[in-house]
């Protein structure tokens, strides 16, 4: 649920000049479009290491404004680093997003058709956010695909009270100009007005209906997970890491004391360090 931070669409890195990491630093960073089911996707693939990732932006997020740290960070020789615009997301569209009860679900599904258009039979997700629910999903659903899975900023029910605090961000015009600007350049002043309002509907009515969004299927989870919570995220009620923790059964939980809900942004190199030793090791 990343609007609260706000994106920056930005542009590809320059190539990382001395971070010891080696030549492969110089693969340019271009983004590719498939069709998957009919829906144009949009992606970005560096690396050509053994071991793949799918990383899962948030809510209204995208390749750059999401993972640019973890697309310039992590090791390309050890990892192939897949990232998508989600359906109706960024670059993939058209057609423009629509949210309704189920759409954790439908992304989660679109992420698996997706990575086996790509040809790729095995994969770890990292997931943020909405992202990282929708990543619970596939890893109970699909569990012979998914190696590792990593997931921050994630709830896997949604408490009244989370409700409130989405109700009193949902007026775009009240978001602060570097916050807002970036995502009417994306998607349009009443784009980007209709789909938080969608999105948010499509909140309180999960919540209405009890609040479970996969909260019944994490025992199916069957791989290693890593839980990262940042100890502040006013997104996240504190009760969900320690909830997910005790009902994955191969679950670890990492805190960050000062992390909010962008914990992967604002400590990139610890965020990528970390996960790196749990998808390696």
């Amino acid at each position: 649920m990343s609007p609260e931070f706000g994106f920056k669409r930005g542009t590809p890195p320059q190539p990382l000049k001395s971070h010891g990491i080696g030549a492969y630093c110089q693969e340019k960073a271009q983004e590719h479009k498939i069709k998957v089911k009919g829906q144009t996707i949009n992606y970005l693939s560096v690396g050509n290491g053994d071991h793949k990732l799918l990383c899962f932006p948030g809510a209204l997020g995208t390749i750059w404004s999401d993972f640019k740290p973890q697309i310039e960070g992590l090791d390309r020789s050890k990892f192939t680093v897949i990232v998508w615009d989600p359906p109706g997301y960024g670059l993939s569209r058209p057609p423009s997003r629509r949210f309704d009860t189920k759409f954790y679900e439908t992304d989660a599904e679109s992420a698996y058709a997706f990575m086996k258009q790509l040809g790729v039979q095995c994969f770890s997700l990292l997931g943020w956010s909405d992202g990282g629910i929708s990543s619970m999903i596939l890893a109970a659903k699909y569990p012979e695909v998914v190696e590792k899975l990593v997931i921050w900023g994630a709830n896997s029910y949604v408490l009244p009270e989370e409700i409130k605090s989405y109700e009193k961000i949902r007026d775009v015009s009240k978001w602060s100009e570097k916050m807002r600007a970036p995502l009417v350049a994306l998607y349009s002043e009443k784009g980007l007005q209709d789909m938080w309002n969608d999105w948010c509907d499509a909140l309180v009515e999960i919540q209405k209906n009890g609040g479970g969004i996969c909260n019944d299927r994490l025992g199916k989870i069957r791989c290693p997970t890593l839980i990262l919570h940042g100890d502040k995220d006013p997104m996240v009620a504190e009760e969900h890491p320690d909830y997910l923790f005790s009902n994955i059964k191969m679950a670890k939980l990492h805190r960050f004391p000062e992390g909010k809900h962008n914990i992967h942004l604002r400590y990139a190199k610890e965020f990528n360090e970390i996960v790196t030793d749990f998808l390696l090791n």
